[in-house]
């Protein structure tokens, strides 16, 4: 069963390679979606594939690369929509 998972990371992850880090560590876990980063300091990320990767990937954005320093993870789920092929990183939402 595959789902998506919608996420927000806060705290300092803008600047310290927060985005490429997730795309590698969302490809490893075989996953699919993209990572950007917000205007308001955040990094928004949307994922798809099976449960546990998903949970190993917001476990990871919870401690994120080194120089980060996380104070939150949000993230709802949502069934997949298959729509993506790949994990990439997205335009910067500013």
């Amino acid at each position: 069963m595959q789902i998506q998972i919608h996420a927000w990371v806060s705290g300092l992850v803008q600047g310290v390679s927060f985005r490429y880090h997730t795309r590698e560590q969302a490809r490893r876990l075989g996953l699919t979606g993209w990572v950007r980063n917000r205007a308001d300091g955040r990094v928004e990320l949307v994922a798809e594939g099976n449960p546990a990767s998903l949970q190993a990937l917001l476990d990871w954005c919870r401690r994120g690369p080194s120089g980060a320093l996380v104070d939150a993870v949000e993230h709802r789920e949502m069934p997949a929509e298959g729509s993506f092929s790949d994990f990439r990183i997205e335009h910067d939402r500013y």
